[in-house]
């Protein structure tokens, strides 16, 4: 018989065989032994993990001649013709080369035939997500109701593109990717058996680098064993496989907590230079660092580490707050080296970006406090004076100008991100002079007590709020809905009562939308954080005739001559 790879060699040929899948392998002995048998699987899952292997012992097991239990006897006629590839009752089809709908067409001929020499046909079609659609539709039918003779396994990589009419007809089984400690053990026992020499620590590196996927660890365990045939050690296989040592991770890492860009870029650099494989590197990095989240979220015991690794990592996170070491931990495993796999920009703009969430050092609250007037001089420290408020001049008109030609104080506001009127508040003593950084300080760290307004202040400047709102709303019409349309009929501490004329006003301000712009705009115009309730009062036609009819001629002949006023525009009193 020809040399055979590992793979091929150690595939499992029981269901016990199969690593890391009881939950599937349990449900199907259990099956196979009550004789419930379903006429069509679907097995789902990452490559590598069993899926055909499965597949194939599920037709031994049905079809074992000597072996009246879930388990094949592997020694009779049909497990030993199974095994070898050579039964005519099991047919395997590559959903990727046979997906069209003459392919299925041939399986629909001649299902019905009896069996050759088995009890059961099976039939395995692998990647099934590749058929196209007409070739799904003829497979329908079949899938729905077989003869009782042929059994259906269907193996997926990718489940999402099966259609939902094959899946509802099929007993669906999800396989897990496999963990480090099942491959690590398949592989121990594969090199005993084969008299393979290898350090103990070289198996981890093969499963880390298989990613779940055990067919792939067996394939590089055989590459490595042709490459080094004497023994693998663990720096031979290190260098083979492009891993860097834990040192160089840590001491990236730490870099990288520390905020010592310099420092981390020239270890990058180093990386690059020794010709590792970077996407390595950082997938070995981001573990590291994701080892040090749960850390620092007190989910040590989690991680495995050992006692004393544990508490320097400890002590280097207290340093970092949980939400800058997020960030970093995601900026690392966003990652993507698909463009250039060779280059380090990505890993650079990491460690950047990471450095500029870092949590700065707490401002001396002594150093908020202005004590006495101070003028600076020079263009760094330049002094910012706020005019004092003029009578009846609101915000709203400072709001205005900002597109021509703003003022100072709006100018500083804008910079500052605070309300303009609250700007204007916050300048009560204008005469002392504050620098910008001393502004920064008290918006952000000291909130400014909210002005005691009236339902008569807020009456007073309502025309000039709405002018505030030209241009908001979807179509820019916020201040057209408010205009002529509403009065402010009282304020209920913090509540603004707004009356409407009309029920269609009245609805539209109550949309969430357009409530919330319109509260945002009252705390920028007043400062306050005012939220709005809306009333509805019917006005009769003699309450609401325009003022203007009787002192202006031209509305006078009009509406002696039929017409209607629709609306009155007030005129600004200026």
């Amino acid at each position: 018989m020809a040399s055979q790879v590992l793979y091929r060699k150690w595939r499992p040929q029981t269901l016990s065989d199969v690593v890391g899948q009881e939950h599937v392998t349990k449900t199907l002995v259990n099956a196979l032994q009550s004789g419930r048998l379903a006429h069509a699987y679907l097995f789902c899952g990452p490559r590598g993990t069993g899926k055909t292997s499965t597949g194939r012992i599920l037709a031994k097991a049905v079809n074992c001649l000597t072996s009246g239990e879930a388990k094949p006897c592997n020694t009779c006629s049909m497990c030993v013709a199974i095994t070898d590839g050579q039964a005519l009752d099991l047919i395997e089809i590559d959903g990727a080369s046979n997906r069209g709908i003459e392919d299925i067409r041939g399986i629909r001929e001649k299902i019905n035939f009896a069996p050759n020499a088995a009890k059961y046909k099976v039939y395995i079609i692998d990647e099934v997500h590749m058929l196209t659609e007409p070739a799904f539709n003829a497979l329908l039918k079949t899938l729905e109701e077989p003869p009782p003779h042929a059994i259906f396994v269907l193996a997926t990589t990718e489940v999402h593109k099966v259609p939902l009419t094959i899946l509802s007809r099929c007993q669906r089984f999800d396989f897990r990717r496999l963990s480090q400690a099942d491959v690590v053990g398949k592989l121990q026992r594969i090199c005993e058996h084969e008299e393979i020499d290898i350090e103990p620590q070289v198996l981890p590196l093969v499963a880390k680098a298989s990613t779940g996927s055990l067919r792939d660890a067996e394939n590089l365990l055989e590459q490595l064993v042709l490459q080094h045939s004497s023994r693998l050690t663990l720096d031979e296989v290190r260098a083979d496989l492009g891993f860097t040592d834990d040192s160089r991770v840590r001491q990236l890492a730490n870099f990288i907590l520390s905020n010592d860009v310099r420092a981390g870029l020239a270890t990058i650099g180093s990386i690059a230079a020794d010709g590792l494989d970077l996407r390595l590197f950082n997938r070995s990095l981001v573990e590291y660092l994701r080892t040090s989240l749960l850390v620092k979220a007190g989910a040590a015991e989690v991680t495995d580490l050992p006692v004393e690794e544990a508490a320097d990592m400890r002590q280097l996170v207290d340093r970092q707050s949980l939400e800058g070491l997020t960030k970093t931990v995601r900026l690392f495993a966003q990652i993507d080296f698909r463009t250039d796999p060779r280059s380090t920009l990505p890993l650079e703009l990491a460690l950047v970006d990471s450095s500029l969430f870092a949590v700065e050092k707490p401002v001396d609250p002594a150093a908020k406090v202005i004590s006495k007037p101070e003028v600076k001089t020079g263009p760094a420290a330049k002094s910012v004076r706020e005019p004092p408020p003029r009578p009846k001049e609101h915000a709203a008109q400072a709001d205005e100008k900002i597109d021509v030609q703003p003022s100072q104080p709006a100018q500083e506001a804008a910079r500052l991100d605070v309300p303009i009127a609250a700007a204007a508040a916050s300048s009560s003593a204008a005469d002392v002079p504050i620098t910008a950084g001393a502004a920064s300080a008290r918006a952000a760290d000291v909130p400014i007590p909210p002005p005691p307004h009236t339902v008569e202040q807020i009456r007073q400047y309502w025309s000039d709020f709405i002018k505030a709102c030209r241009g908001m709303g979807s179509s820019g019409n916020l201040d057209a809905l408010l205009r002529n349309s509403c009065d402010v009929a009282d304020l209920e501490g913090d509540t603004l009562v707004l009356d409407f004329r009309h029920e269609w006003h009245k609805s539209k301000i109550e949309d969430p939308k357009y409530r919330h712009q319109v509260e945002v705009k009252l705390q920028q115009v007043f400062g306050v954080p005012y939220r709005v309730r809306c009333t509805h009062t019917p006005r009769t036609k003699e309450k609401s005739k325009p003022r203007q009819q009787e002192h202006n001629p031209v509305v006078t002949a009009a509406l002696e001559m039929g017409a209607r006023i629709i609306e009155e525009e007030q005129g600004d009193d200026e």
